[in-house]
């Protein structure tokens, strides 16, 4: 049953994909990820099955569940380029919370899809896949054409953008060294003094709170 949900709500995402690209002058096609149906068999020993058009000819992977863009018909091929282009508007239109990933099928039409979310989920739907795949596709994905053509902004500038600020502000945080500098020093007092004793006798921890104080507690 999940695996129903997953892949058609992803198949959802494609449309509203496919409708904003397709009048684009020069786009051309757009992936479309093929429904799939639970049926009910109750004489059956597994009485629920799932079933989706047979896609005929090669099968490729234009991308995987780890998010890695390591495979070269995703990057050289049209079908490949505009899957990573799906990938990117989505991500972008759920303001970076939902991915869709492991795009695979036969040219344009895609099957067995996976959805990855924060941990959170997204408008209540949670994926099937781990909320790392996002963070690994903003750091890898490289922007082509279409994702030109639709407008969509550049990943590698936000993620740079982010890790600047997160950089600055870990250099704006004081150091131990700075602390100890700003930490006041009573009258002749040196700054290797110790500011705690122990009585061997009582074993209390004892703190010299009052100036002047010469001796310890009885």
């Amino acid at each position: 049953m999940q695996e129903c949900y997953v892949q058609n709500t992803a198949r959802e995402y494609a449309k509203l994909y496919a409708a904003e690209a397709e009048p684009l002058e020069g786009f051309g096609e757009v992936p479309e990820i093929i429904p799939i149906f639970l049926i009910h068999r109750p004489a059956n020993n597994i009485p629920y099955a799932t079933v989706e058009e047979e896609l005929v000819g090669e099968f490729v992977k234009y991308s995987v569940k780890d998010g890695k863009e390591v495979n070269f018909l995703r990057r050289d091929s049209e079908a490949g380029q505009k899957c990573c282009t799906f990938q990117h508007w989505v991500y972008e239109k759920t303001n970076g919370n939902l991915l869709v990933t492991d795009l695979q099928g036969v040219g344009m039409k895609l099957t067995d899809v996976g959805i990855a979310t924060l941990a959170k989920g997204y408008k209540g739907f949670k994926g099937n896949c781990s909320f790392s795949f996002i963070e690994q596709f903003r750091a890898l994905h490289q922007c082509n054409e279409y994702c030109e053509m639709l407008g969509l902004k550049s990943l590698r500038t936000t993620h740079q953008k982010q890790r600047k600020a997160t950089s600055t502000k870990s250099k704006n945080l004081p150091s131990s060294s700075t602390v100890k500098k700003m930490m006041p020093k009573k009258q002749g007092q040196k700054p290797t003094d110790c500011h705690v004793r122990v009585t061997s006798r009582l074993g209390i921890l004892a703190s010299l709170h009052n100036e002047g104080s010469s001796s310890l507690w009885n």
